[in-house]
């Protein structure tokens, strides 16, 4: 752990995890083995149980991403990176921003999340899926 960090009560830290600085994890938080998140905020009771990357991120209340869920947060050129907020181009003003995700989002196995990626609430994301752009709640993906 390299601070600044905030971790919650009652969270559980698995082996081998780094939590980098900017990060701030909720109350009943579950980050299992060799996780990595970075200048992120993981809300409460959310569980990342293991071999995941989490940057640049918001994660809302009660999520859970699968083994080896990964989330991109730099673009291939460098570039700054765009969401896709209701149709429209919305500039981030950051080379790094990964995903903002809603409450009680579950993925599957090694999801790979794409940068600039919203996901709305109780949406579910099947293994070995890729997830981008704007997801609306309670939206399947596979």
């Amino acid at each position: 752990i390299i601070g600044p960090v905030i971790i919650g009560r009652e969270c559980t830290i698995g082996p081998n995890c780094f939590i980098r600085p900017a990060t701030s994890i909720g109350d009943r938080c579950h980050i299992g083995a060799a996780v990595e998140v970075k200048n992120s905020i993981v809300m409460s009771g959310t569980k990342l149980p293991h071999l995941n990357y989490v940057g640049d991120s918001v994660i809302g209340e009660g999520c859970n991403l699968g083994a080896g869920t990964k989330i991109a947060n730099l673009r291939l050129d460098g570039e700054e990176v765009y969401l896709n907020v209701n149709g429209k181009k919305v500039a981030t003003g950051r080379r790094k921003f990964g995903a903002v995700i809603g409450d009680n989002v579950k993925t599957g196995i090694n999801v790979t999340i794409n940068i600039g990626t919203l996901i709305g609430n109780d949406a579910l994301i099947a293994p070995h899926t890729k997830a981008e752009g704007s997801i609306e709640p309670y939206t399947r993906v596979f």
